[in-house]
């Protein structure tokens, strides 16, 4: 019987990835502001299916990456562009970082799909991971797939034990997630078009940025809206 090598399904499977994945074009920093803010506006509206609202305001910080796509043939990938902001010593959010996400997997998977990724900060060490430039979901910082519902309750001891809680949604559904092995990175690309040339993650989240875009603003003014319920 003629078996295909190994290596042949993997570049097979490349040759499908890479088409779809540069498809997915990098949406300019704005818009993807805007589609940030229509994420958490969709979820927070389901309260029963929300984020717990305990858990959104004990947050350190919270990254939202909406469309991020997935894609699967033999080897996986999925890569996703965000905003994340950060909770300062006065209890108030910062103006966001751009970020990408992007991860692989290995297995029998087929197909394309698209979610909208949420993470929730526990801990200041993932914050700080980040300010970094680049950190490792459960390995830099351990994660979980969150609880949804109206407070944490529910949460089992081995969530409780994450310094993230990772959600999606996917066709009208939302949920915790486990997204382990996804690589978080600074977009220093977005930052610049936005905050201009030299600034660094630490001084947009310590203030040090002015005449911040209108989409940008509306990001960091919904995290204070949906956090001091």
């Amino acid at each position: 019987m003629f078996k295909t090598p190994l290596h042949r399904l993997l570049l097979i499977g490349l040759a499908l990835l890479l088409p779809a994945m540069a498809a997915h074009a990098e949406d300019p920093p704005l818009v993807r502001a805007q589609n940030a803010v229509r994420v958490l506006n969709d979820i927070m509206q389901a309260p029963d299916k929300a984020i717990p609202q305990d858990l959104l305001r004990d947050a350190r910080a919270i990254a939202v990456i909406p469309d991020m796509l997935k894609v699967g043939f033999v080897f996986g990938g999925r890569r996703g562009e965000g905003l994340i902001s950060v909770k300062g010593p006065d209890g108030t959010w910062s103006n966001p970082s751009f970020i990408s996400m992007t991860g692989g997997s290995v297995g029998f998977q087929i197909g394309v799909s698209s979610t909208d990724v949420i993470l929730v900060f526990r801990t200041q060490r993932g914050v700080d991971s980040i300010v970094r430039g680049k950190f490792t979901l459960g390995a830099d910082a351990s994660a979980a797939a969150g609880p949804v519902g109206r407070t944490t309750s529910a949460s089992t001891d081995e969530q409780m034990k994450a310094e993230i809680y990772s959600y999606s949604r996917a066709r009208g559904l939302f949920a915790g997630v486990a997204i382990d092995g996804a690589a978080l990175r600074i977009d220093y690309d977005a930052n610049e078009a936005v905050y201009g040339a030299g600034i660094t993650p630490r001084r947009i989240f310590e203030g040090g940025v002015s005449n911040v875009p209108g989409p940008v603003v509306d990001f960091r003014d919904r995290l204070e809206e949906y956090t001091s319920r």
